[in-house]
């Protein structure tokens, strides 16, 4: 890794002097973000991580005093050109050349892999990882919000198999509950089975919306709880029809799936866990977990004092399982079946209640395991205008537009989606990286593929090309806290800054009519911005663009 190599000789230099084991340096040790306003050194220690014993009231004009010390302590050599102390930090400036070299070789030899390599996940385990994400309901439009459920699971997904792990991809489908009794009646009612076929979603969505509003008749109601009392016994009819919708609304989310990039290794549903539910209400019951109120419903307690102030009911009055017992029933099926590292739910934030109580209700029953299960929850999306078909528009316009706006803020954060400011060619959009990338890549194909053999480093020293470099340096660290936190923003960020970076070099730094071993180092460096800006392109979802 380019940093790597420079990250370690600087920690080996400092580990002499403070005598610290350099491994416990090079955490401490960051590239400097580039600054369009002034000349940045490459790498900075900050004295309060090192420094024993740092609590927070050492004073600043301390930390920059003991900067200033240790900056004098320290010599330059062949790959270290200037040292100088920042406030409560040491910079090191790294020799010009081999600033060059090193980055250059490093993103042509690891490729794909680049930042990926770093050392900085040398200390992380290799785990194996369940994802739930997307789970539309069936008879209910694809919407917005299961789109942001989609395009964050897959992020989560891609980030983790690049960084080694082994990923389980799951699409875990509302395909049962009381709903599923008013679609029956409804399209036992209002169904066209020619509709059905030509397009399942729009047409059981229509169905949906007829007979919710029959449901408010009494009688509606009744037929509704005995459809669905019927799937439950296992009715022969009743499960066929059942059946039908259901394999043909997955048969066209896949295709909606493959427009958007996104695969599943499994596709599973409430419906898996409607008699595993009932074993998880039995267990409840063996552990004297579950109490019966007035009504005839099963609750858990999860208050801490044990006076009902908080409970979770896992169970009608009749008898039949709700979501959270088929969740139950789905976490423990998965721990025995994939023997999971780490299970993610992603969806929005109005869930995240549900997702407490799921874990409180594991942990309760003696799954220690349900620790290791997290709500990665997200805002709401408030579409300005409805958007009729939004996979189509997405991909006509750039999967890259929709994915950027939503992954620049917090995932947690609510924004308002706006197709004006998605589709702008310039300023920070998902548009803007298709440009740059396409850009690049008919430079490289112009002027003939780059050869990293016989650069000459000494051609690559203007200010635009260093920020380039330094930029290139910081790659794995976006990568590291991206893993720590699951949000996609610090890579948005990165490629954002890199394309900027990238335009600026290629006002500034023609290829065409330069001499041609400056052209040769320059087509290198651009080489090395294209490949880093793909690969992050990739990780978030997008499929780069060679021309527009």
């Amino acid at each position: 890794m380019a940093a790597g190599s420079l990250r370690r000789s600087i920690a080996s230099r400092l580990s002499k002097v403070l005598d610290l084991p350099p491994e416990n340096l090079i955490k401490s040790i960051s590239a400097v973000p580039v600054s369009k306003k002034r000349h940045v050194a490459d790498f900075q220690l900050s004295i309060a991580s090192v420094i024993e014993n740092s609590s927070s009231d050492c004073l600043a004009q301390d930390l920059h005093l003991q900067a200033q010390q240790l900056a004098e302590r320290l010599k330059c050599d062949s790959v270290v050109s200037a040292i100088s102390a920042g406030p409560g930090t040491v910079n090191f400036t790294i020799n010009r050349e081999l600033l060059a070299k090193t980055v250059l070789q490093q993103v042509w030899k690891d490729g794909s892999e680049y930042g990926v390599k770093s050392e900085l996940f040398s200390t992380v385990p290799r785990q194996k990882a369940v994802i739930e994400f997307s789970s539309p309901n069936i008879a209910k439009k694809f919407h917005v919000g299961h789109l942001r459920s989609t395009i964050v699971g897959n992020f989560i997904a891609n980030l983790k198999v690049a960084l080694g792990h082994e990923v389980v991809r799951i699409n875990y489908l509302g395909d049962w509950g009381m709903q599923f009794g008013l679609l029956g009646v409804g399209f036992q009612s209002f169904g066209n089975k020619e509709k059905l076929k030509s397009s399942p979603l729009q047409h059981l969505s229509e169905v949906y919306v007829k007979i919710n509003k029959a449901a408010e008749d009494e009688n509606t109601k009744k037929l509704a709880k005995d459809f669905f009392r019927k799937l439950e016994e296992h009715d022969e009819q009743t499960l066929s029809i059942w059946k039908q919708l259901r394999d043909l609304s997955i048969e066209e989310y896949i295709r909606i799936y493959k427009r958007l990039g996104v695969h599943f290794d499994e596709y599973s549903g409430e419906s898996f866990y409607q008699e595993k539910a009932q074993e998880v209400l039995k267990m409840l019951e063996d552990k004297g977990l579950l109490q019966k109120t007035i009504k005839g419903t099963g609750i858990v307690d999860l208050s801490e004092k044990k006076d009902l102030s908080t409970v979770s009911t896992v169970m009608r009055s009749d008898g039949t399982s709700l979501y959270i017992t088929r969740d139950l029933a789905a976490a423990i099926d998965r721990m025995n079946k994939h023997s999971w590292d780490t299970m993610i739910y992603v969806t929005d934030k109005s869930q995240s209640n549900h997702f407490q109580h799921l874990f409180q209700i594991l942990k309760l029953m003696g799954y220690d395991w349900a620790e290791r299960c997290q709500h990665v929850s997200f805002g709401l999306v408030q579409a300005t205008k409805e958007i009729q078909d939004p996979v189509e528009t997405a991909e006509k316009v750039g999967l890259a537009a929709l994915i950027i706006q939503d992954f620049r803020g917090l995932l947690s954060s609510d924004y308002q989606f706006s197709w004006d400011r998605a589709l702008q060619s310039r300023g920070d959009t998902g548009v803007f990286l298709q440009y740059t990338h396409a850009r690049l890549h008919s430079l490289e194909q112009m002027h003939g593929n780059a050869e990293l053999t016989d650069v000459n480093v000494a051609c690559l020293q203007e200010p635009d090309a260093i920020s380039i470099l330094q930029h290139l340096l910081r790659y794995d660290e976006v990568l590291y806290r991206s893993s720590q936190d699951l949000q996609p923003k610090h890579i948005v960020s990165y490629l954002l800054t890199l394309s900027h970076l990238a335009a600026m070099a290629h006002k500034t730094l023609p290829v065409k009519g330069s001499a041609p071993d400056v052209a040769q180092a320059r087509l290198c460096l651009f080489h090395a911005a294209r490949s880093v800006l793909a690969n992050g392109m990739k990780l978030l979802g997008i499929t780069p663009v060679t021309q527009m």
